[in-house]
């Protein structure tokens, strides 16, 4: 996890385009983390970062939208870790609905996709669906490093890989699983690229 942590901290943000994905994935030497960027006192910097995040959230979700922003969970075939992140965000700590956000049971009602785990040949076309169920502007966040399509599973007669196989994407947040602060960050890159 820590590695995660001092990975992310590197890029600043807990996202990357899809060509950097590619290249952490191929790289030839192991990646050695640059902790000269690491605060002296990390709780303080945690704790600002997620002030700085809630600030930038809460303005973009009502410019965009006017009230909350609808989130629907997507589990297309995951592990489970990034699941537990996800869930993170709900509890007190991090408590995602004082931002403006809510989780929504159906993608009808959903302005944003959250999509963990690479698509798995059973559940393709529940993705399909869900994709094509979901309203305008029709946002895809990749969580995890299996959605991102740089996972361990890679892509196999079962397993179409990352998400992007199937529908298109507009934030990847990689990790293994990422902390709730980088989802929270690749949720607000998705809101800056829209309008």
């Amino acid at each position: 996890m820590l590695y995660v942590l001092k990975r992310l901290w590197k890029y600043g943000l807990g996202t990357l385009p899809r060509r950097q994905l590619n290249e952490m994935q191929t790289a030839s030497a192991p990646y050695m983390p640059d902790y000269s960027r690491l605060p002296q006192n990390s709780q303080r910097g945690y704790e600002e970062e997620l002030e700085m995040i809630q600030e930038r959230l809460t303005e973009r979700i009502k410019k965009i939208f006017g009230r909350s922003l609808h989130i629907r969970h997507l589990d297309s075939g995951s592990s489970n870790a990034c699941e537990w992140e996800v869930t993170a965000l709900l509890n007190p700590v991090y408590d995602v609905q004082r931002f403006g956000i809510d989780f929504v049971a159906s993608p009808r009602h959903a302005d944003m996709l959250l999509v963990t785990g690479g698509v798995t040949r059973n559940l393709e076309e529940a993705v399909r669906k869900t994709y094509a169920a979901t309203p305008a502007p029709k946002l895809v966040v990749a969580v995890g490093d299996d959605a991102c399509g740089t996972g361990f599973a890679g892509r196999t007669y079962a397993h179409y890989g990352g998400v992007d196989q199937i529908i298109p994407v507009h934030v990847y947040v990689p990790g293994d699983p990422p902390t709730p602060v980088s989802i929270l960050q690749g949720i607000l890159k998705a809101l800056e690229q829209t309008h």
